[in-house]
């Protein structure tokens, strides 16, 4: 049985839709991680289940109740759920305890003894019964979310939602709540989680959701969505790839520009030296070979080149377009020369054959095709 059902969900934000037409099932008992860039809805997706954002259209279903139900009763669907933010939230004036407290006593009508025990089971099986009296703010930042996480614990909930529960945290503190985290897994916890931590995902989540262009983009097993992503902008987020582009539309191109394009592009994501004056290379030599192979004297070429680094595992394409009437594969030339001549003739061709790891080329509707991958 679902515990989440969410129909053609969609949210704006005046002119900027956030969220169109989403929708999805969540089983009990099943971790759901969501990641995706910044501004992709991640965040906004998790406060409309809860109502604290309330969606322009679509139907959200809680434990088989609907929550977006004209008069429906909010307040007590939406304690099926617990929430667990970025900032901790914690009462200042309050000590832990009290915090783990106030919250099961005045809606679920609780007896503070009951609560008490409550709450000291739960700071026990995370470490923290030294710090029932201490105030929030002689705590770390990993100790108060992880006494936030408890609070949401304490009203019994059958869903817990976790939007990026470590990006305030010092790197030193993500681990305990990581573990924390791991801990509830193990439990069978039905969960949602934002988050950044890859690893974590990976590890914890049965599925992936990938968010992009205002819904679920992709979405899998993480063995599917990390490791064999299907869709162009999945593969661009797992593998943070960087781009740097250019086009050559007459043959005295600014070549200058086009050095410097690729220096600049190395510079800023910290691309060795040595690969990029390769690069810088290979993509002046190709481009030559393009025009005097591809095109006629009077013809002026129409080139698009892309450079593409995936900071994940610093590998580093070149891929070349041109559109040309003529089928023009540069790798097939007949070379007579070996790579060690003295001769220039085919520099690059000969450079790419010796120093990149796999070369490809395809020719469909009057475009050329050609990939290196370094």
């Amino acid at each position: 049985m679902s515990i989440i059902q969410v129909k053609n969900l969609s949210k704006s934000f005046g002119n900027l839709q956030v969220l169109k037409n989403l929708s999805l099932e969540i089983s009990e008992g099943e971790k759901i991680a969501i990641i995706g860039a910044s501004g992709c809805g991640k965040s906004v997706f998790l406060r409309c289940l809860e109502l604290l954002e309330m969606p322009d259209s679509g139907e959200i279903f809680i434990d088989g109740e609907e929550i977006t139900r004209k008069h429906a009763d909010v307040n007590r669907i939406r304690r099926k759920m617990g929430m667990v933010y970025q900032k901790f939230y914690l009462f200042s004036h309050m000590d832990v305890l009290d915090n783990l407290c106030i919250a099961p006593m005045k809606l679920l009508g609780m007896s503070r003894a009951e609560s008490e025990r409550r709450a000291m089971d739960w700071l026990a099986r995370v470490g923290l019964t030294s710090k029932a009296h201490a105030m929030p703010g002689n705590l770390s930042g990993g100790q108060q979310q992880r006494i936030a996480i408890c609070r949401s614990l304490m009203m019994n909930p059958k869903v817990l939602l976790f939007d990026e529960p470590t990006s305030a945290l010092d790197p030193t503190m993500v681990g305990e709540v990581l573990a924390m985290m791991r801990m509830l897994a193990k439990d069978n916890m039905t969960m949602l989680i934002v988050t950044h931590e890859m690893n974590f995902a990976r590890e914890v989540s049965d599925r992936v959701l990938f968010f992009a262009d205002g819904g679920i983009y992709e979405q899998g097993s993480p063995e599917k969505i990390f490791d064999s992503p299907e869709r162009e902008k999945t593969i661009a987020f797992i593998h943070k790839l960087k781009h740097f582009t250019f086009e050559i539309r007459e043959r005295n191109f600014d070549l200058m520009a086009l050095h410097g394009g690729i220096h600049a592009f190395a510079e800023r994501y910290g691309i060795a030296k040595k690969l990029a004056y390769r690069l810088q290379l290979s993509c002046e030599e190709l481009i030559y070979e393009i025009i005097s192979g591809a095109y006629t004297q009077n013809q002026e070429p129409d080139i698009f080149a892309e450079i593409s680094y995936s900071e994940s595992d610093n590998r580093t394409d070149i891929a070349f377009e041109f559109k040309s009437d003529l089928r023009f594969n540069p790798f097939e030339l007949e070379l007579e020369l070996e790579p060690e001549s003295d001769s220039d003739a085919h520099l690059g061709i000969v450079m790419l054959r010796k120093i990149a790891s796999d070369l490809r080329y395809e020719f469909a509707n009057n475009v050329n095709r050609i990939e290196i991958e370094f």
